[in-house]
């Protein structure tokens, strides 16, 4: 059944390329995730907030290794990628990565999480800009969202810094170890100033 329009994004878009290292104006750089990383994600997810609104902890360090791990079949199946955010000694200070990618439709979903030694420096906000210039830039991107809880005020503050529209509310849309959290729905275009 032939599709009537071409998609936004060619197949091979991601895989074809090895995934870049990504640099902000102020010198903040995102690398794909490593193995020798397993023990600060690990350690990330003890903090209580990371597990709140990721809904996942890891017990031993081969749990947070296969974490790691994903993200290279991820960029090579062009479903999802992930990036550490870097100190200049290398050491991860987060998370910034591209879920549900869809290709066809040139849309993905961001997500991001802070070490609780790295909060107050912005760092969410410096990732997810870097990331959505090169994905609107370098790739083509034609729209990203951003999902969290309404209760999440920190992950909504961030989407709204970096130029991401509260567009609805989306009812009993995500299932945390409290119950269903309402979702806020944020989202951005290549076209948006």
């Amino acid at each position: 059944m032939p599709l009537l329009v071409d998609p936004a994004l060619p197949p091979g878009t991601l895989r074809d390329a090895a995934q870049p290292r990504l640099t902000t104006n102020d010198g903040l750089v995102l690398r794909p995730w490593r193995g020798s990383d397993a023990a600060t994600v690990r350690t990330a997810f003890a903090c209580s907030d990371i597990q709140r609104w990721h809904v996942r902890r890891f017990d031993t360090l081969e749990e947070a290794g296969e974490w790691v791990g994903q993200w290279a079949d991820g960029w090579d199946s062009e479903t999802a990628a992930s990036w550490a955010a870097v100190d200049g000694y290398d050491q991860p200070l987060g998370q910034v990565g591209l879920r549900n990618i869809s290709l066809a439709e040139g849309s993905a979903s961001l997500s991001y999480w802070v070490t609780p030694a790295a909060r107050g420096r912005a760092i969410a906000a410096r990732s997810v800009e870097a990331l959505s210039a090169w994905a609107f830039g370098q790739i083509g991107f034609n729209r990203l969202n951003i999902h969290h809880s309404t209760g999440n005020t920190a992950s909504c503050g961030v989407a709204e810094r970096t130029g991401y529209r509260l567009e609805g509310t989306l009812r009993q849309a995500i299932k945390h170890t409290d119950g269903w959290h309402d979702w806020h729905l944020h989202g951005r275009l290549r076209t948006d100033s």
